[in-house]
């Protein structure tokens, strides 16, 4: 089966997500939250293991170029550019978006860490 590409991609600059359509009923909603923290660059893959990306509520998405004919460059304001979502790896995420989030959440939480930059999560041992 060959990947759907999407026919308009929007960056939505305020709400800081990125709309990708596909027809007219299949539209989606993806934060940049999401997109930086499912990142298909080496630094958040690993190489093997995936490494666990906290502290990016915030984040948001500063540009969004094509690739080529294949994927799209997404540049996000905490610096990361790296890592290219082909057009197959953005349908995957985009359909798997609740599934992908909840087993985030659910790392985050078995880590020990949190969303916000700007806190940290104490485990007391009693």
């Amino acid at each position: 089966m060959t990947t759907p590409l999407p026919t308009a991609i929007k960056l939505h600059k305020a709400s800081k997500t990125l709309e990708l359509q596909y027809a007219p009923d299949e539209i989606y909603h993806l934060s940049a939250e999401f997109l930086r923290v499912h990142s298909p660059s080496a630094e958040v893959q690993g190489h093997g293991k995936p490494i666990l990306q906290f502290g990016k509520i915030g984040v948001g998405l500063t540009k969004v170029e094509p690739a080529g004919q294949y994927a799209l460059k997404l540049t996000f304001d905490d610096g990361h550019d790296s890592g290219l979502f082909t057009w197959e790896y953005l349908y995957q995420l985009a359909r798997r978006y609740d599934a992908l989030w909840d087993d985030y959440l659910a790392e985050l939480k078995a880590a020990g860490k949190t969303r916000d930059p700007n806190e940290s999560v104490v485990k007391l041992m009693l």
